[in-house]
């Protein structure tokens, strides 16, 4: 569960790292660099714990599942709080087929 919410928060950061700044788009380039790494820095404080915490609870393929999938979650919220977009079902298809990762990754593992 650790390794869950640590990701989670990682996964928080690094999207407002990489999409944040698109809602200021008439800042100077360079700034929204800037931006972006010092949260990504921050970002970084919460993913290498996660899977130092996380490789060998789970697989490291395993774990890249559950990071992508932690990723998409946090990904709708942040689109659909910072940003005002909303799923469409062609999305939460794409969405219900990476569930359907994690299910098949997780078949082997007793």
């Amino acid at each position: 569960m650790k390794t869950i919410l640590l990701l989670i928060c990682s996964n928080a950061f690094m999207t407002a790292a990489w999409y944040g700044h698109l809602k200021y788009r008439q800042t100077p380039l360079v700034l929204a660099i800037l931006a972006s790494w010092a949260i990504a820095l921050a970002e970084y404080c919460f993913q290498v714990p996660a899977n130092r915490i996380g490789y060998g609870e789970f697989t490291l393929f395993q774990l890249k599942i559950i990071q992508e999938v932690i990723t998409l979650s946090v990904f709708v919220v942040f689109a659909w709080l910072y940003f005002g977009d909303s799923i469409k079902w062609n999305h939460g298809v794409s969405f219900m087929f990476l569930v359907g990762a994690v299910v098949f990754a997780f078949m082997g593992k007793a």
